[in-house]
């Protein structure tokens, strides 16, 4: 893989901190459902970075690309952006198989509510993984005896994958659930 990108970043052809992108649903481990990215490219993608549509201006080539993964990420990214003038034009232009669009499709990127899902705190600040955040409720856990008091800290949070509402963390020893909309980035 790295020789076919010639070690640059195959959306954007970017020299820095390349690195493997696993193009999901991950169910192989082949160099056909893998690309090269950046790091920026591969923030973005995994929805740790707010979306810069003037960086994903690069599609605009990198979509005529032969590896179907690439197809399939800029299809992905296009449809995040699909507002804008640029990107509903390179939609239209973008010709993938039936098995490649389906592949693209199982993302759910395409779907409106979806595009822009990230777990954000009740400022609207992206989390990630392992970041400390703080109560700004008391809440009280369910099925324990335990009262979490407004300004509880929590370190090391776990963001649920399948719910971008939800993050978890340790309270007194014990993991709990907490909606993101009671948290803010300590």
């Amino acid at each position: 893989m790295r020789q076919r990108a010639g070690g640059v970043c195959e959306l954007c052809g970017s020299l820095q901190e390349t690195g493997v992108y696993a193009v999901p649903p991950v169910t192989e481990r082949s160099s056909e459902r893998m690309i090269l990215a950046c790091g920026r490219c591969r923030a973005q993608l995994e929805k740790r970075e707010e979306p810069d549509a003037a960086h994903w201006r690069c599609l605009e080539s990198s979509m005529w690309s032969e590896v179907e993964a690439v197809k399939v990420v800029a299809w992905r990214m296009l449809q995040r952006f699909r507002s804008e003038g640029w990107a509903s034009e390179a939609l239209d232009m973008l010709f993938l198989d039936e098995p490649v669009e389906a592949w693209a499709r199982e993302s759910g990127d395409h779907l409106e509510e979806s595009a822009h899902a990230m777990h954000r705190d009740s400022n609207g600040a992206i989390l990630q993984n392992g970041d400390t955040v703080v109560l700004t409720n008391s809440l009280d856990v369910k099925g324990s005896s335990v009262n979490a008091r407004a300004a509880t800290v929590i370190k090391g949070i776990r963001l649920v994958p399948d719910n971008y509402e939800q993050v978890e963390g340790r309270i007194e020893g014990q993991m709990i659930v907490v909606l993101t909309k009671y948290v803010r980035r300590g």
